[in-house]
């Protein structure tokens, strides 16, 4: 206690003294609370400073913690070197290399005589990063040069530039090399190396177009086989893809070429067809006439085959699509049948109209790439009378003196069958023996050819010709048959005419060639061999035989009964080729399961022709179906039209004509009439007089003849048949040709597009000159016009 400044110690000594006991007891409560004091504070100080003991502890939990971070350390190198590590230094690949695919080129596909049918061309893509783009200059510089140079879309560029993230965005595909050189000038130009880039591609290209589109099929966009043998074979005619890897620089450009490292694509092996271009376009010729002469409403289907080997020489199916665009639609009368059908449904923009018409145009786009030789069944009628026949020799059922009676009907279980001569003005065909049933088409008589084999036997017959199974040609999309399990009786009479029951054509042209080749059921095929890319065969086709289903003798037995079918009158008498053993069959069925909504059921007409008879050497089947003719039969639309492709096909195939003293007798040295003839009819009327054709313009009808009907035609002459206005005022100078020796002045001639007529003398070698010609020389004629010659003798050279 303090009185102003004084201290309380010196007040009590001063007043009490200083010996005194109060001050003394003062003093000692002085030191003890010093002393008190003095303890607090040590106690703190020697709480502030630790002891041993607390240091060490102190130094364990300081280690402890380092070792702890660096095991922490260590493990997330551990994570980032090896568990991460191929992740990680893939990212930083990723932003130092850039990898550019190679295309491969696809196998090219060849027809038997290595005609190229299918190739694959180089292409690149146009790209670009957007990530580079890094400034509004560069956006809109990119978005201007790819719309000029590759008619790129501006909007969709310009969403593509917004990912900035992006390396590598695809603009546009199977770009031209010429655009792509223009494109990349002008990239360099513009500073914008590496901002737009391209990647190398390929491209398929069929040279001819729709030709054989039904069996090459397409590939797609992504250079896949989409349809047809293009898909069959992919694996084979793919290839590897290669790839470019360069190395970026920080701006993300790429660096000099020492930095590029370069893996070529493997090329697709290719393929050797069966296939023969000339043949196939002899089928496919035909096959349009037929389409646009019959006014068929669906389909018009061929198919060309060696029946020795089951090798098929042509397939066709009309109308068809381009492969180098399959999504066009090609054939008039088809996109104007589509056009009705998308004008008929909803126009509105909702989700479900839009997908409704989108439907409608794909299943039109699938009907036309369809390969209907292989794909669809049908109902083959009297066509498959051969089967029948064959396997009633075959089981001993019938013979060839066998006798049959036709009234024009039978009645089988209270069914009537009606023959197709049963009318008004005919009963049938009477009395008749195996070979005139087949002749006349008879269905009586093959209602009780087939009762006499029995449901068993038909049955047996029936698989072994094959028409239980696909034929297991190398195509996709094969179909199989649809046929009875069992037959009752009425399914055994319908059924041995060719009804109630469907196989694909190409199972009935296998199984009528199988009738005609010796009896062997072969195992059809359209690859004949696989190369690789440096034309070293990697497989061959060799022919299959099944089985035997006939033996050689019936075989033979039914070549000579399907040639009295053609020669002998019968009901395919229009097949008949001059100088030719032809054999054939005829066919018209109802397809009873696909009824029209009028009522009415569609017929499909068919032919099945071979030649020659003595040696098959080729056959061909033809179907057209539901053609808009009335009264229409196979023998009077398809049996033309198979004459007129074998007709051309024969010569080519180095067969030449034998023709009868009868035949040539008959072949006649004047032109004959065929204007407004049907084309077809006019083929088989020229065919008939052992005369040739040569036809201009895609018509059905002949508007004009050259020859004119009347004029005098060398023998195996040519009338040129024009089915266009058009096409009809082709002229030609008359050569010169008075003083030439015969054979020049025939080279001359028939060089020059015309025909040649001899009169006079005619010698061996060079000693025939022609001494005047009509029309006068440099005289304007239409192509294929007769240039008549006369020829006198020349002297002999003199003797040296």
């Amino acid at each position: 206690m303090r009185r102003g400044n004084t201290p309380l110690c010196f007040l009590l000594s001063s007043h009490f003294g200083p010996d005194s006991t109060v001050n003394a007891a003062f003093r000692i409560g002085v030191h003890a609370a010093d002393g008190a004091t003095f303890a607090k504070e040590r106690y703190k100080r020697m709480a502030k400073s630790p002891t041993y003991h607390m240091k060490s502890r102190m130094v364990v939990v300081l280690v402890a913690m380092i070792v702890l971070g660096f095991c922490v350390v260590l493990h997330q190198l551990f994570v980032l070197q090896i568990v991460e590590g191929e992740s990680m230094q893939a990212r930083a690949l990723q932003h130092q290399l850039r990898t550019t695919r190679i295309g491969a080129k696809r196998g090219v596909i060849y027809d038997t005589n290595g005609e190229k049918l299918a190739v694959s061309a180089d292409v690149s893509s146009v790209c670009i990063a957007p990530k580079l783009a890094d400034t509004p200059e560069k956006e809109e510089a990119v978005i201007d040069l790819l719309a000029e140079y590759i008619g790129a879309d501006k909007e969709t560029v310009k969403k593509k530039l917004e990912r900035k993230g992006s390396y590598y965005e695809v603009v546009k595909e199977k770009v031209e090399d010429d655009q792509a050189d223009a494109l990349m000038a002008a990239v360099g130009e513009n500073g914008l190396t590496g901002v737009i880039f391209l990647e190398e591609d390929t491209r398929r290209y069929y040279p001819y177009g729709n030709f054989a589109s039904a069996v090459l099929g397409f590939a797609n966009n992504d250079n896949h086989g989409a349809y047809g043998l293009e898909a069959y074979y992919e694996k084979t005619l793919a290839g590897t893809p290669g790839r470019v890897v360069s190395m970026k620089n920080g701006a993300g450009v790429d660096m000099d070429m020492q930095y590029v490292q370069r893996y070529e694509a493997q090329d697709g092996n290719s393929l050797v067809l069966t296939i023969d271009e000339t043949i196939q376009h002899y089928l496919e010729k035909n096959l349009e006439i037929a389409l646009s002469e019959h006014r068929v409403r669906n389909r018009v289907t061929g198919i060309v085959m060696d029946p020795k080997t089951g090798a098929v020489l042509a397939m066709a199916s009309k109308p068809d699509f381009d492969p180098n665009n399959p999504y066009d639609i090609i054939d008039e009368n088809v996109a104007k049948k589509l056009e009705e059908e998308l004008a008929a449904l909803p126009q509105d923009d909702s989700e479900e109209s839009q997908k409704a018409r989108q439907q409608a145009r794909m299943e039109t786009l699938y009907s036309l790439w369809r390969n209907y030789a292989i794909s669809d069944p049908y109902e083959p009628g009297s066509v498959f009378k051969i089967v029948t026949a064959a396997g009633a020799l075959e089981c001993g059922a019938v013979t060839t003196q066998s006798g049959f009676n036709c009234l024009g009907y039978v009645t089988v279980n209270d069914t009537q069958y009606h023959c197709w001569y049963w009318t008004g003005h005919h009963s049938g065909h009477g009395a008749q023996d195996l070979t005139h049933a087949v002749m006349n088409s008879c269905n009586p008589a093959f209602i009780d050819i087939g009762q006499r084999m029995g449901a068993q036997n038909f049955a047996e017959n029936f698989a072994n010709f094959g028409l239980t199974q696909p034929t297991g040609i190398d195509m996709p999309g094969e179909a199989g048959s649809i046929y009875h399990g069992t037959y009752s009786v009425n399914d055994l009479a319908s059924s041995s005419f060719g009804q109630t029951f469907k196989v694909t054509p190409i199972q009935m042209i296998t199984a009528a060639c199988a009738a005609i080749n010796g009896g062997q059921l072969m195992q059809p095929y359209v690859v004949k061999q696989i190369i690789d890319s440096e034309g070293n065969v990697i497989s061959n086709t060799e022919p299959v035989v099944k089985r035997q289903v006939v033996s050689k003798e019936v075989s033979e037995e039914m070549a000579l009964i399907l040639e009295q079918v053609v020669g002998g009158g019968g009901s395919g008498k229009q097949a008949a080729i001059p100088g030719y053993r032809v054999g054939g069959k005829t066919g018209t069925s109802e397809q009873l399961d696909d009824r029209k909504e009028d009522g009415r059921i569609p017929n499909t007409l068919s032919f099945f022709g071979f030649a020659p008879v003595d040696d098959p050497q080729v056959a061909c089947l033809v179907l057209l179906d539901d053609p808009d003719i009335y009264n229409a039969f196979g023998s009077t639309v398809a049996a033309p039209i198979v004459g007129s492709i074998l007709a051309e096909t024969l010569p080519y195939m180095g067969i030449e004509p034998q023709y009868t003293e009868e035949e040539l007798e008959n072949i006649a040295t004047q032109a004959p009439y065929l204007l407004n003839y049907d084309l077809h009819e006019a083929e088989y009327e020229v065919r008939r007089r052992g005369l040739k054709f040569r036809v201009i313009g895609s018509g059905a009808k002949v508007l004009k003849q050259v020859p004119a009907a009347g004029e005098i035609i060398p023998q195996d002459g040519v009338i040129v048949l024009y089915t266009e206005e058009e096409g009809a005022g082709e002229l030609i100078p008359v050569p010169d040709v008075v003083g030439k020796t015969l054979q020049e002045a025939n080279q001359s001639i028939v060089g020059s597009g015309l025909q040649i007529s001899v009169q006079g003398e005619q010698i061996e070698g060079t000693h025939s000159v022609v001494s005047a010609q009509s029309p006068d020389a440099g005289e304007m004629v239409e192509a294929g016009a007769v240039v008549t010659v006369e020829c006198v003798a020349a002297e002999p050279p003199a003797q040296p």
